[in-house]
């Protein structure tokens, strides 16, 4: 870097900006709202955003205990898709998607997305068998969804080892071309200014730490910024749902894991798609800077830590150089992890509750970010309406009760 150029930095740094608008406001909290959202992720401010948008409810706070997409939002591999299995859920995730694709326009906010294709790979003729099943139940829901060939496989991805000689041989595909990559912070930076332009209020470094509860009907938060009264109130905040839900009374049936990931070091482009392998454990994509994102499942103790354990990183690395061993001289570049909910059916729960105008959104497991606009769309439709959308009704917190199940353990294809 020349002198000039260091110097125009450092004066663009230090003065260019002076002036600028914030992206949204940093207000103090009102005494009273007429709904605040408890979660500052991506699924909260979607909520809000959409409250405001379709519902017209525009007096609305979103309480973030630490700062704005510091959770599972910016610590998740952006990946998009919704070729699931059960009709519940790819209606949703199909609504999602939809919402997806036209972000950045609704938004006025380019969240990057890059419908790259996603690839989850067949070793074995079981393999075979069930990813010809659920490729007919996808396209049954209109959405697209493909098989390919071995050959097919290595034209999509050239540098995969498609040897018959290896312990786990590729034999197929699905590929679901509309799925993708976004930007994680770029979609809640833009939900967050879209909804502050609606006039919801974005409240930082606020913890809930109590849910006040008057003759079974909720009527407002305990907050470290004071008391703030609400007669409806969506609890928005993965990770720690249960945690939140057990102020109002109530035991939720889910268990909190740590989900971790890596990038290694950046290099030039190499790899243009997604590709999922359930049986070598693991998935990697390339993020724009060059930096592979590598990830597999989730450690199974329960935790509220935002890492994992090493051994988990140690199978993913092996995992990953049976698919690509041209990868094995890259070097790690750092690691992250994040906290997940996850529900006896790996599906979410978007609800009312038993306490009145108290609702959930939780339980998202590993697929949370995929489903940001769908899930907030629906949930603002809840809460305005306190019914449930028909897109979420079977996601109600009573199946647990009921048996109306929707079991997707199979359907994330290692974690995402």
């Amino acid at each position: 870097m020349t002198r000039y150029s260091i110097f125009s930095l450092a004066r663009n740094a230090l003065g260019y900006h002076k002036g600028w608008p914030r992206a949204w406001r940093s207000p103090e909290p009102k005494p009273a709202y007429d709904a605040i959202i408890v979660g500052g992720g991506g699924h909260g401010l979607a909520s809000a955003y959409y409250l405001a948008k379709e519902h017209g409810v525009t007096n609305v706070a979103v309480l973030e205990k630490g700062w704005l997409g510091g959770g599972n939002t910016g610590r998740n591999t952006t990946i998009i898709r919704s070729n699931y299995l059960w009709d519940e859920s790819a209606h949703l995730y199909e609504k999602a998607l939809q919402l997806y694709e036209g972000m950045s326009h609704d938004l006025n906010f380019n969240i990057m997305l890059s419908q790259r294709g996603v690839l989850n790979l067949a070793h074995n003729e079981h393999d075979l068998k069930e990813m010809s099943r659920r490729v007919r139940a996808i396209q049954l829901n209109g959405i697209d969804s493909e098989i390919l060939t071995t050959e097919q496989v290595k034209q999509e991805v050239p540098i995969i080892n498609t040897s018959a000689e290896v312990r786990y041989p590729i034999l197929g595909a699905s590929i679901q071309r509309r799925g993708g990559v976004a930007r994680h912070d770029a979609v809640a930076w833009g939900l967050a200014r879209a909804a502050d332009a609606r006039g919801v209020d974005i409240i930082q470094n606020c913890e809930v730490t109590g849910i006040k509860v008057e003759k079974g009907q909720v009527t407002g938060l305990e907050t470290t910024r004071g008391v703030i009264n609400a007669k409806k109130v969506g609890l928005v905040a993965a990770g720690h749902s249960s945690v939140l839900a057990a102020m109002a009374g109530l035991r939720l049936p889910i268990e909190s894991h740590p989900l971790q990931a890596l990038v290694s070091e950046p290099i030039k482009p190499i790899i243009h798609n997604v590709v999922m392998s359930n049986a070598v454990h693991v998935y990697v994509s390339q993020s724009d800077k060059g930096e592979l994102v590598i990830g597999a499942g989730l450690d199974h103790y329960n935790s509220y830590s935002q890492r994992g354990s090493f051994g988990i990183v140690e199978g993913q690395m092996g995992a990953l150089l049976e698919l690509f061993p041209v990868f094995s001289r890259l070097r790690m570049l750092r690691q992250w992890g994040g906290i997940v909910d996850v529900c006896p059916d790996a599906s979410p729960i978007i609800s009312k509750t038993p306490v009145a105008g108290l609702y959930i959104n939780c339980g998202w497991g590993t697929g949370g970010f995929k489903a940001t606009p769908g899930s907030g769309w629906v949930f603002a439709h809840t809460i305005a309406r306190d019914e449930p959308h028909p897109l979420n009704a079977p996601f109600t917190l009573e199946r647990f009760t009921t048996g109306a199940l929707i079991d997707e353990h199979g359907a994330a294809a290692v974690a995402h």
